[in-house]
């Protein structure tokens, strides 16, 4: 919006021309993004303690000093980050932009899709909501649609194609299964941050790295010069979504200061489904989807934890985890929360690092 409102005044105004740079329209989304969750934060937590007088259910079968340390707590804080990462976005960046509207299509339905499932939680005071069937209707529908929509907004010679991280020359071309690959990576993302989503913190730090490197990776990926040089596929307009990131990133760390141990909110559904749906949206649009593989590593093994547990559980009656997700096993085996989260975070830095290898080494 500022964009558009006084870009075009840069003639009469000459220190109006910075709108033009992406630099600085995403540090403007950032600090925007910030201030939001701060100011919108108290008032959000308060009227959500006063609908959810119990807080989130707590997982009957889950480490059970989390029915002591966390009962009473409020949920749908994704909401702040949401509010936050849509209107600092509105405000900076180009609303022409069709990669822009779908990023903010998948995150905002997929964050209603989280509400439905933590409104549900609240009001019947019961840790399941949505079925799983539902919510994965849900969330391929929309993905599919998105893939859909971005496919026919890409270069044609980058239309249905994979790229490969380290290999410069090599696209796979997929043809109409890139659609179905494009939804699988959103759908898979957005449950991946949603399993990770378990610990004071947890989820939110790793999502900010991760918005952080995509920021970076979309700005190259948009820039013809920066891509010709590190022989990335150019992406003409996918540099906006640095705006977008940028967002995220202000309004992750603004949820942070009210989702620090111990938390006063949590994200629930309604983040956690969101903002994976973010991240994979822009790893398709930016052709890094098998990066975001890497630099969401951490989110990757709490989800194959889950999987290798029920994997086992049903065909040997064993499991190979005293509990799943991966940071729950930790806990069982008497690791501190704050520990948990701390070293799980360096893991994320560490895989962000390795993501960030690929824009250069090829």
């Amino acid at each position: 919006m500022l964009f558009h409102i006084l870009y075009p005044m840069a003639d009469q105004f000459a220190v109006l021309n910075v709108f033009r740079y992406l630099t600085f329209r995403t540090g403007g989304a950032i600090i925007t993004a910030l201030i939001i969750s701060f100011l919108f934060g108290p008032p959000l937590i308060n009227a959500l303690k006063k609908r959810q007088t119990a807080g989130q259910p707590i997982r009957d079968d889950g480490p059970e000093e989390h029915l002591l340390s966390k009962k009473g707590t409020p949920t749908m804080g994704g909401f702040l980050i949401l509010m936050a990462l849509s209107l600092a976005t509105l405000l900076w960046a180009d609303l022409t932009n069709v990669y822009i509207w779908a990023a903010l299509g998948v995150t905002i339905s997929y964050g209603i899709i989280g509400f439905l499932d933590d409104y549900l939680k609240v009001t019947r005071q019961d840790s399941s909501g949505l079925s799983a069937k539902l919510k994965l209707l849900l969330q391929a529908a929309i993905a599919l649609v998105a893939a859909f929509s971005i496919m026919h907004q890409l270069p044609p010679a980058l239309t249905s194609t994979l790229a490969v991280p380290f290999l410069k020359n090599v696209l796979l071309d997929l043809g109409w299964v890139f659609v179905l690959f494009a939804a699988v990576v959103m759908v898979g993302s957005s449950n991946a941050v949603n399993l990770t989503d378990g610990l004071d913190g947890l989820a939110i730090v790793p999502v900010m790295i991760a918005a952080g490197v995509f920021t970076l990776i979309a700005y190259l990926v948009g820039n013809s010069v920066f891509s010709g040089y590190l022989q990335l596929h150019y992406v003409p307009g996918a540099g906006e979504l640095a705006i977008f990131c940028g967002a995220l990133v202000g309004g992750g760390l603004g949820f942070l200061w009210f989702n620090a141990p111990p938390a006063k909110i949590f994200m629930g559904d309604t983040g956690s489904l969101s903002l994976g749906g973010a991240l994979g949206t822009v790893s398709v649009i930016t052709k890094h989807e098998l990066v975001l593989f890497i630099v969401g590593g951490l989110f990757v093994l709490e989800t194959v934890s889950v999987v290798v547990q029920v994997l086992s559980f049903k065909l040997t009656g064993k499991r190979v985890f005293a509990m799943a997700p991966l940071h729950h096993h930790f806990e069982k085996k008497g690791w501190a929360e704050s520990t948990i989260v701390i070293r799980f975070w360096i893991i994320a830095s560490i895989l962000a690092l390795a993501g960030l290898s690929t824009l250069k080494l090829r």
